[in-house]
């Protein structure tokens, strides 16, 4: 990049960031970005949240303090073929269609390129699908964060990006995710079980003619982004951490487990966190 992100603390020099929040279309991903949007939102930050309409309608409520610093774009869904008419989100369709979504979804890079053009964002903080996007940011001058919905475990489980992409010959079939892969240089029984990664292979890791492998689209990810942001606390698996930073050379922060809050119709907001 052409200059250096601004610093994520910046709050407290008193600057206030535009932080843009794209999260997989699936509600596991959707929630979690949006409790990340409340935390930082209380510091006082700007957070264009980047979602289809139906999605960001069903998204529950923000508290009314945080309302004016979070606001709620809505991409429509590029439509394809195989894709039905009212699906948004994974949990709108059966998992055999659930490539079709990814496929609208990168359709998306036309609306998300003007949007960040128009905006002007410090950051966009996006999940493991839009591959493509990091590389859009670099050449506006807008710093990335991968934001993993997961804890630290499951992306050092995963490996380095070379990998991920498919460059080296290590992981060709199932049989290979249920054992401790050779990166990880401590004892470790995180691992597939064979009925897991059978259902999620093709999709997953080996890919087909019609969609990209998940496993590409977080090694790109990765690859292309400033920062990596984690779901978790460093306290709790440290090891982890430590080697996501020997793995991928670059930042690795802890955001905390961002538990769900419950709307209360307009209280306060997220209390009891800090980032």
């Amino acid at each position: 990049m052409e200059s250096n992100p601004p610093p994520l603390t910046a709050a407290g020099a008193g600057q206030k960031l535009h932080i843009v929040m794209f999260p997989w279309l699936a509600f596991g991903h959707m929630i979690p970005f949006l409790e990340l949007s409340k935390l930082i939102a209380q510091k006082g930050h700007k957070i264009s949240f980047l979602s289809t309409p139906k999605n960001i309608d069903r998204l529950p409520k923000t508290p009314h303090t945080l309302s004016p610093l979070i606001n709620f774009v809505k991409l429509p869904l590029p439509r394809i073929e195989n894709l039905p008419e009212n699906a948004e989100a994974t949990v709108d369709l059966p998992y055999e269609q659930v490539k079709y979504l990814k496929i609208a979804y990168d359709r998306l890079q036309t609306p998300i390129t003007q949007f960040l053009k128009s905006s002007n964002p410090d950051w966009v903080f996006l999940d493991f699908a839009p591959y493509w996007l990091p590389q859009i940011a670099s050449h506006l001058n807008i710093s990335t964060a991968y934001f993993n919905i997961l804890n630290a475990a499951f992306l050092g489980f995963l490996g380095p990006v070379p990998v991920l992409k498919g460059e080296e010959d290590y992981r060709t079939k199932p049989e290979d995710f249920v054992i401790s892969p050779k990166w990880v240089p401590f004892e470790s029984t995180v691992a597939f079980r064979l009925f897991e990664i059978l259902r999620i292979f093709r999709d997953g890791v080996s890919g087909d003619d019609e969609n990209v492998p998940d496993t590409y689209r977080i090694g790109a990810t990765i690859e292309g982004c400033d920062v990596v942001a984690v779901k978790s606390c460093s306290e709790f698996e440290p090891e982890w951490f430590e080697l996501l930073v020997e793995l991928h050379r670059k930042p690795v922060l802890a955001v905390g487990l961002l538990p769900a809050t419950a709307d209360d119709g307009g209280g306060n907001g997220v209390a009891g966190k800090s980032f």
